[in-house]
């Protein structure tokens, strides 16, 4: 085929041509792909099953029995470009999955992942070559011995390392004993199992066996020189790209092109370009912006657009109509039973004898049990060297989607860490207590370092005096789980050695200028910091939070706003999907919540004690929210720098209905800032008191405090004032108040804090709310020190 066409106002058709077919094929395979993992997504299903199924139904399985589409999109003409951008993309694919293996970690491996993984491996690889015993004498007749069996133990006992992160990642899983083991053993698996494919097509040869021990000699050669050469030109360009600087352009071509000569190295010594691909990737040091950058530069175009020709490749030779009559699917169930078996009672097993209880074992069995990719690319490879016919190959492609479709559903069904952990009971769930000097426990979240100088600052504020225990501050950082394999390198940050994703000694990327930051402020004042990390999907996210503040008994969760301030002052929206995180925290939380709309509260950098010299506003209607920001806005004011103005609205003998008087007595927590006696000595609390009739002049009165620095307000306002400002309402999460000072008929420059108490009573769903009811699992979050658990 020729590259490109003339056009069509020329006589040609472009779908006789390479390009504009590939072209085509590119964007139906993802179009398709990416629609499948939709579908499948509330099923909890890795991405990977999609685009099997994707390549599957594209193949002569579904769409291509009509010969006349598959000879226009897939004609045979075009299979050969078709191959080759789906092993490019494959290689540099394997790349990154070598960057996701740390080599420093299997070193660290304990004896029971070790253990766990060796039968992982040797059962199923048994029962393989006995399953391979059967296929031969039926179906597979005529095909070598020896690679055949050992095709066949690897297809069985092969465990797909990514695929097996993202769906601990998914569940929650990975800091839990279940997923350190199933990481650990996966790891160890999966390099296992790439030595036993390296000597599946080394005896794959049609050669004497003379030459396969040649290819196996001259492989175990190169690996060698890679490990002795490679680390060290890679250490060297990662000293010459510093944390916080752009890699230079120079040093990611030089790696890039590297991978393609180890490629071709490994090709011509004839155990496949991937290899070469693979130990680059694993021999890239983890630690630093290289990496990162590597990823950066390749990840989305290759995982996006080249990755899944490949799907489309193998769907082409996998023809499930070749599975006709009762022994062909016979021996389908054979080979997934034989498959489960072996891996599923080997794990747990060993993981029984290493006195692991029996939900978890089970977990972990069928956890190992996950295929994917790599499980593709060993039958791939299997079928290209004719050790695999074109019905034994559809069973095993079906038997890798069936393990991995089932992983999911069973995981979650044998194994539920929410339900094994008993809830976790405190007592301060509020502010607003008997004993104010008791310690204050914070959770504040944060999505990226822009809400972080407004953070840090409201924490300086919120930090009390010296006669008190303090303030214990967990600093959560809300992180997405995306598709992205960059994802997993995230992922393993947060499960390494179970410590959390920020640890100030082993990480050095540029995620760290955000616990410096929190690290700075700790020595500087007397608050406790303490980093944690939520790696999560967007709509499991409000469960991370709600989760570790009540592991972690926090009195209040402090959340951004979704929305953050233009240089015009005006708020613009910074995702849509954290106005849905905030509303489900809301609606779920077990402890008092607020959302701190930051208008640049203190500046943008963090303001030392001595200089912070701030005016906060708190407006008091009456109610529970209310008398929880006044027992917020006592504490601050001890702060010698902050000055507190509570003003109280009463509804004057004009206002419409019944008049309501709140007594500021009756919270425990005013007695302090009612008492006139204790204002006129401490001078940064000031009470007024306003008598307003309508709406107007409540309006008027608030905007004479505009000129403050922050506004602390209540979400749900109680009383005949509150409710004649609640007649347009565009946040519900924000309440009456907060939304007329966060409109823009409000001109201001202070930060708005609004808050809502914990009540055990129900409250009602907000109007305009769009609550979701899914089910999330548990991501434990870890400490900044290993030492500092806290209980």
């Amino acid at each position: 085929m020729k590259a490109t066409s003339n056009g069509v106002f020329q006589g040609d058709t472009p779908l006789d041509f390479a390009l504009p077919l590939a072209i085509l094929q590119i964007c139906l395979v993802v179009a398709l792909t990416r629609a499948l993992a939709f579908v499948l997504r509330p099923m909890r299903q890795p991405r990977v099953i999609a685009e099997i199924v994707g390549g599957i139904l594209l193949g002569p399985s579904a769409l291509g029995r009509n010969h006349e589409y598959l000879n226009t999109l897939f004609p045979v003409k075009s299979l050969t470009v078709l191959d080759t951008l789906a092993n490019l993309g494959l290689l540099f694919f394997l790349f990154l999955v070598g960057l996701e293996l740390d080599p420093k970690a299997l070193k660290r491996t304990g004896k029971k992942a070790f253990a766990i993984a060796m039968a992982g491996i040797g059962l199923p690889f048994i029962m393989g070559i006995g399953t391979s015993v059967v296929l031969r004498g039926t179906i597979s007749k005529g095909v070598s011995g020896p690679p055949f069996l050992v095709f066949m133990g690897v297809a069985l006992s092969i465990t797909a390392f990514p695929v097996l992160a993202r769906i601990l990642a998914e569940l929650k899983l990975l800091t839990t004993d279940v997923g350190r083991m199933a990481m650990s053993a996966a790891a160890v698996n999966d390099i296992a199992a790439w030595i036993l494919l390296a000597l599946a097509i080394a005896l794959s040869g049609t050669g004497s066996p003379l030459v396969s021990l040649w290819v196996l000699l001259c492989g175990a050669g190169f690996v060698i020189a890679c490990v002795v050469i490679l680390p060290r030109v890679f250490a060297m360009m990662a000293q010459r790209c510093p944390d916080g600087e752009p890699v230079d352009e120079i040093y990611v071509c030089a790696t890039l092109c590297c991978v393609l000569a180890a490629g071709f190295v490994t090709d011509t010594i004839g155990i496949h370009a991937l290899f070469g691909a693979f130990v680059v990737g694993i021999l890239v040091p983890k630690e630093g912006a290289f990496a990162g950058a590597l990823v950066e530069k390749v990840e989305d175009l290759v995982s996006g657009l080249f990755l899944p020709l490949y799907f489309v490749s193998s769907g082409l030779k996998t023809n499930v109509a070749t599975i006709h009559g009762a022994q062909s699917w016979g021996l389908l169930v054979l080979v997934i039973v034989t498959a489960c078996f072996g891996k599923i009672v080997g794990t747990v097993v060993v993981s029984l004898l290493c006195k692991m209880p029996f939900q978890e074992a089970l977990a972990v069995g069928f956890l190992m049990n996950t295929k994917g990719l790599v499980e593709l690319i060993v039958l791939n490879i299997g079928r290209d060297r004719k050790v695999l016919n074109e019905e034994t190959f559809s069973i095993l492609v079906l038997m890798a989607i069936f393990t991995t479709f089932i992983t999911t559903p069973i995981v979650m069904a044998v194994y539920k860490p929410a339900k094994r952990e008993s809830k976790t009971e405190y007592k301060h769930r509020t502010f607003e207590r008997q004993d104010p000097s008791d310690q204050f426990r914070l959770l504040a979240c944060f999505h990226s370092s822009r809400n972080i100088p407004g953070l840090i600052n409201l924490i300086e504020a919120s930090r009390g005096t010296e006669k008190r225990q303090g303030l214990c501050v967990y600093a959560l950082h809300l992180m997405e789980l995306s598709e992205r394999p960059s994802a997993i390198l995230m992922v393993h940050k947060a499960r390494k050695n179970g410590l959390p994703f920020w640890n100030k000694i082993q990480q050095s990327d540029s995620s760290n200028q955000v616990v410096v930051a929190f690290e700075a402020f700790r020595q500087l004042s007397r608050v406790v910091i303490r980093p944690m990390t939520a790696i999560s999907a967007i709509h499991g996210m409000h469960e991370d939070i709600c989760e570790s503040a009540d592991r972690k008994r926090a009195a209040m969760i402090i959340l951004p706003f979704h929305k953050h301030q233009r240089v015009d002052g005006t708020l613009e929206t910074t995702r849509i999907e954290f106005r849905s995180v905030n509303r489900r925290v809301l609606e779920r939380a077990t402890c008092s919540v607020a959302i701190l709309v930051d208008r640049g509260f203190g500046g943008s950098t963090h303001v030392a004690a001595s200089n912070v010299s701030s005016s906060i506003t708190m407006l008091f209607f009456g109610g529970k929210d209310d008398r929880e920001a006044l027992a917020y806005g006592a504490r601050m004011a001890e702060h010698p720098g902050i000055s507190l103005t509570v003003m109280r609205y009463v509804a004057g003998q004009n206002s419409p209905g019944e008049i309501s008087t709140v007594d500021l007595n009756d919270g425990p927590d005013s007695s302090g800032i009612s008492d006139g006696k204790r204002i006129r000595e401490d001078g940064s609390i000031k009470y007024e008191e306003k008598v307003v009739n309508n709406p107007v002049e409540t309006a008027e009165s608030i905007r004479g405090f505009s000129k403050c620095n922050l506004f602390l307000v209540g979400r749900s306002p109680e009383g005949p004032v509150a409710a004649c400002l609640s007649a347009k309402i565009e946040c519900s999460e924000l309440g009456s108040v907060g939304n007329f000072l966060t409109s823009p008929e409000f001109v201001t420059s202070a930060s708005v804090l609004v808050v809502q108490q914990y009540s055990t009573e129900k409250r009602s769903t907000p109007r305009h709310s769009t609550m979701s009811s899914g089910k999330v699992a548990e991501l434990p979050a870890g400490e900044m020190e290993e030492g500092k658990m806290e209980v």
